[in-house]
């Protein structure tokens, strides 16, 4: 594996890959790997010549300074599990390389998609995101880029920026990995306590529960019944529970109203904020 820390070592090294007519698959993160990261890059490295990552705390996508001074940092076991799927080039850049400018004044408008949900109570997030994930997709030029669907959210806004900018990219949507007790993995439960985490599993059983209830109730119900469900747990502090279609990720008031739907939570299991969705049909 060639790691590289600054923006013009990788693209030469790419660059010369691409005139070999080699093909890219790209999985971005923010470090503090795990199996749902992996899963990406195995992935990303079965359906292309060379897998890339990018490791990279992005600072301008966190609204909460205490996230971003808490969120898990460990390149050295990050490097062994990318050793461990094959990975060909590690970017690895640190902030004054990715924005030499200081100040982002880059500003993108996604509409109706970035003013619910993460949107609504991350403000600000959405455009760090589409900041961050336009210039890695400038710098490494993937011919594919791998986002797992705990993030979907997210992942739709990748597509509409895709869109917008015209970036000859295919964004590849995975599914959700989870531990075997069913808690979406995230790097975040490198923070909860032994305790939080015997009970964080939860959130996946209260969704699974949720869509059991949609032949007997209503969008709404259904939305109430979950937010019941969590006033029963002080551990828990749930920030909302949407029911959407899953492209434009507006609220659904009737089952018929689209031809797929997801529920999506966010929920504080003590300082640790969580998130996780599923598809209802």
């Amino acid at each position: 594996m060639l790691t590289f820390d600054t923006i013009q070592s990788v693209k030469e090294f790419l660059s010369v890959k691409k005139g070999e007519g080699k093909t890219t698959g790209f999985v971005p993160t923010m470090g503090a790997l795990h199996e749902g990261h992996l899963e990406l890059m195995r992935r990303a490295k079965k359906e292309n010549d060379l897998l890339a990552v990018s490791v990279f705390v992005n600072p301008i996508q966190f609204n909460n300074p205490e996230d971003l001074e808490k969120y898990p940092r460990d390149l050295e076991k990050d490097k062994q599990l990318l050793e461990s799927v094959g990975c060909d080039v590690l970017f690895a850049p640190g902030v004054a390389e990715m924005y030499p400018e200081k100040e982002v004044t880059e500003k993108f408008d996604f509409g109706k998609l970035e003013q619910v949900m993460e949107g609504a109570f991350r403000p600000g997030h959405f455009n760090g995101v589409a900041v961050v994930v336009k210039r890695l997709f400038n710098i490494i030029e993937p011919n594919k880029a791998y986002f797992g669907e705990k993030d979907f959210q997210q992942l739709a806004i990748i597509q509409k920026l895709t869109e917008m900018e015209k970036i000859p990219v295919t964004v590849v949507p995975c599914p959700i990995v989870r531990e075997t007790d069913g808690l979406a993995m995230s790097s975040r439960n490198q923070r909860l306590t032994p305790e939080e985490r015997k009970i964080a599993p939860f959130i996946y059983q209260t969704l699974k529960q949720a869509v059991e209830l949609k032949n007997s109730m209503s969008p709404n119900e259904v939305k109430q019944w979950v937010i019941e469900r969590f006033s029963d747990k002080p551990q828990f502090t749930p920030e909302y529970f949407e029911i959407a279609d899953d492209r434009l990720l507006q609220p659904v008031f009737n089952w018929k109203d689209a031809e797929g739907v997801v529920g999506f939570i966010a929920v504080f299991l003590g300082k640790v904020r969580l998130i996780d969705n599923i598809r209802f049909y």
